[in-house]
């Protein structure tokens, strides 16, 4: 992924929160009472919802599990979040609708990140001199697309997949596909990375040269880090991907209140 995040200013990851009481995670149970408020009419079509930092505070959660809650309604046609503008009622729940979850962008990286890692130091014991030049080529392939997101994402999953059949574990691969298979069917994994796309995050060849460079060493430890610092690279792009609109409403607020100050000046 291409576009660089924030430096880290000391905020919880999303995979950090932990789970909530029972089985759910917290932004299940913020997303169940943002329904309920829904159903209950507390809010009308065509309403925006408080902001991000005013869910934060009335529910004393951190703004991942906010973003989390504000996908899973939005992906149900609940909720319409516009970039720059905020979070709109789109339409209420009927007697029918009842909050419904799917894997999320973070928990399957959170996934990917233990069991990619696992196999990329399985596959440093395993892989072929043919199988490291194939992962050479992919990185060259991620670093030449400069249109078109979803072909980079194309080499991005080939990439991924060729070291977890490099490992010569069936299971190992199948696992994995698994995940992958799930990033592209799972609503609220194509929500977010939508987002990420339109905030101009995508594949970054440098993170993966290093993790072919780690495997060319034959040490599992080496190419076991390079993995799991490409991943947690990309828990942080998806967190600055779901920061935009916050910040797009910062600047939309302040070009605004600039004008208006001009506008006074000039009288």
């Amino acid at each position: 992924m291409a576009a660089k995040p924030p430096r880290k200013t000391g905020r919880k990851s999303a995979p950090a929160e932990g789970a909530a009481a029972g089985h759910s995670r917290l932004y299940q149970e913020l997303a169940r009472k943002l329904f309920d408020e829904l159903a209950a009419g507390k809010y009308a079509v065509g309403d925006r919802l408080p902001t991000e930092r005013e869910f934060c505070a009335e529910y004393n959660v951190s703004r991942p599990t906010v973003r989390e809650a504000m996908i899973a309604l939005e992906v149900q046609g609940l909720l319409e979040v516009r970039v720059g503008s905020g979070a709109y009622v789109l339409r209420l729940p009927g007697k029918d609708d009842h909050p419904g979850f799917n894997v999320t962008a973070f928990e399957l990286t959170e996934a990917r990140l233990l069991f990619e890692g696992e196999a990329a130091a399985l596959a440093a014991a395993n892989i072929t001199d043919a199988e490291l030049d194939r992962l050479d080529t992919l990185v060259k392939k991620i670093g030449e697309v400069k249109h078109g997101p979803e072909i980079s994402e194309d080499h991005d999953r080939d990439f991924h997949l060729l070291i977890a059949e490099s490992t010569g574990n069936a299971a190992v691969a199948r696992s994995i596909e698994e995940l992958w298979r799930m990033r592209a069917s799972s609503p609220e994994c194509v929500l977010l990375h939508q987002k990420a796309r339109t905030a101009n995050v995508k594949p970054v060849a440098d993170e993966h040269k290093r993790i072919v460079e780690a495997l060319r060493t034959r040490d599992p430890a080496k190419a076991r880090a390079a993995m799991r610092a490409h991943l947690n690279a990309v828990m942080n792009y998806l967190l600055f991907a779901t920061e935009q609109q916050a910040m797009e409403e910062v600047r939309k607020s302040t070009a605004s209140t600039r004008a208006r100050f001009t506008r006074l000046a000039s009288l």
